[in-house]
C-alpha cells in the first residue's frame, strides 16, 4: 500500500495539518486504525491538561 500525505482539519482548533507518509507508516506499524483528529499543538495541550488533573 502506497501512502500519500493527507491534509486533515483539527477537530479542536480548525487548523489544517499534514498527516505525512512517515506518520501513516508509523500508525500502520503500531496497529493504529484511526487517523489523528488533532494537530500537534492541540494533542500536546490535551495531554498536558489531562496530566494536570492527576
Amino acid at each position: 500500500m502506497e501512502f500519500k500525505d493527507k491534509t486533515i482539519v483539527c477537530k479542536d482548533c480548525g487548523k489544517e495539518f499534514v498527516f505525512t507518509t512517515g506518520e501513516q507508516e508509523f500508525y500502520k506499524e503500531k496497529g493504529f486504525t484511526n487517523e489523528p483528529v488533532r494537530c500537534k499543538e492541540c494533542r500536546y495541550a490535551k495531554r498536558n491538561s489531562s496530566n494536570d488533573r492527576r
